[in-house]
């Protein structure tokens, strides 16, 4: 197996005033799981440490003879750089070194290519590899000199690459239409749930915590769920029902990672909008990652990004059983368990249902009765607690969740009135 992948060379390179050793060690290891996802096999790994990262070159023009050495000393098909390289610096690289070279960022959106299923999920990723390869073209209408198959050559394929500046930039114009329609087609979906009064709970966290695997175990959603870094790209959706009763949408998201490529955070936007539309976040944390406190930084800078931060989360600390080492704690509410434990999963439903209904606001409204689908809409937003009609209008007390209310219908809320907000 290991003959039919191509053979890897992976450098780092460290400043003073960056990452620490440890830092960049758990950066490169992490960047050796991303090449073995993407079906290469490390033959060797070279690190550097500079007072500044070279600008022409990154790292220094010593190392990089070392590297082209080590190159043709180990066969190695690929040079993969954990850092972003700039155009320049891929440019002066890929004419020194006698095999492909490719980035940390490049490495991300070929595993993307190899995971995109849907066609949404495979429209994200071509977005996001020509804007990427845009400024890295050296010359109109050059071919590109990694073509030739294997990894950094998956996704909008060879013919595409090949073309000039110009029918890139139409292709880049063409994928965001397409996308568009896309996204206003699933917009369509959300108000639909909107006005069904569906609760959204969207797992978020670090690609491979365990994710996918909860969802299945919480709703027999039966999606893939594989020990590799972004088993799981295209968004599942499944009812789960809660010990009040209630049932909940619970949606599978993409798995965030340190350094996300942007390209990746703006194409993928439409799909990460169901995290920015969920009434709960379910922050999946792998609690036996040595790196797990660095990881969850990540996830809430990525949260953060795309306006998310604000959206109440329940972090939930997987993996307890394999965990050892230090006390990890989250800001807000936190459980710890073990996925496939039946009363863990007992505990985080009673976790989720509380936490969704931790801040109640208490109301009442005075509607016409002559506008039946406000008070129905209120009915079903709300747990209405009593209710009489006074004349020509129906009072209604009522309490919900503060997330809810504050997504109530605006004509709603027009009417209510002795609005309190509880603790619960």
């Amino acid at each position: 197996m290991d003959e039919q992948r191509e053979r890897a060379i992976l450098v780092g390179c460290g400043t003073k005033s960056g990452m620490s050793a440890e830092q960049l060690h758990a950066s490169l290891e992490e960047l050796a799981r991303l090449a073995d996802t993407a079906q290469a096999q490390e033959v060797d790994r070279i690190i550097q440490w500079r007072e500044r990262l070279d600008p022409a070159w990154l790292i220094g023009r010593g190392k990089v003879e070392e590297l082209i050495r080590t190159v043709e000393e180990k066969e190695a098909d690929v040079v993969i750089f954990d850092q972003e390289l700039s155009p320049s610096q891929l440019a002066h690289l890929e004419q020194r070194i006698p095999c492909k070279v490719l980035d940390r960022t490049q490495l991300i959106l070929d595993i993307f290519a190899m995971r995109a299923k849907s066609k949404e999920g495979v429209l994200q990723v071509e977005l996001a590899q020509l804007e990427y390869l845009l400024p890295r073209l050296t010359g109109k209408g050059k071919e590109l000199s990694r073509l030739g198959g294997g990894i950094g050559t998956r996704g909008p394929g060879e013919k595409k690459l090949e073309t000039d500046r110009r029918h890139i930039r139409r292709r880049i114009r063409d994928l965001k239409a397409e996308l568009e329609r896309v996204r206003q087609h699933r917009q369509l979906h959300q108000v639909r749930r909107r006005k069904m009064e569906v609760v959204q709970v969207a797992l978020v966290g670090y690609t491979n915590a365990g994710k996918s695997t909860l969802l299945n175990q919480l709703t027999g959603a039966g999606v893939t769920a594989e020990d590799q870094l972004f088993a799981t790209l295209d968004p599942t959706s499944r009812f789960c029902e809660l010990p009040s009763g209630e049932r909940v949408l619970l949606t599978d998201t993409v798995g965030f990672i340190r350094q996300l490529p942007h390209h990746l955070v703006a194409a993928f936007r439409s799909t990460l909008e169901q995290v920015q539309e969920a009434d709960l976040l379910l922050h999946v944390v792998d609690k036996s990652h040595p790196e797990a406190p660095q990881q969850m930084r990540a996830v809430e800078e990525v949260l953060t990004q795309l306006d998310a931060s604000h959206i109440p989360t329940l972090t939930v600390f997987n993996k307890d059983d394999q965990a050892e080492g230090e006390l990890l704690t989250a800001t807000g509410e936190s459980i710890a368990i073990t996925a496939f434990r039946q009363a863990d999963l007992e505990r985080l439903k009673q976790s989720i249902d509380q936490t969704l209904h931790r801040v109640q606001v208490r109301g009442s409204a005075e509607i016409p009765v002559s506008r039946g689908e406000l008070i129905s809409h209120l009915y079903q937003a709300a747990h209405v607690t009593h209710s009489e009609v006074n004349g020509l209008t129906m009072k209604v007390d009522f309490h919900l969740s503060r997330r809810r209310y504050e997504r109530m219908s605006p004509e709603v809320k027009a009417f209510v009135s002795d609005v309190m907000q509880l603790e619960t």
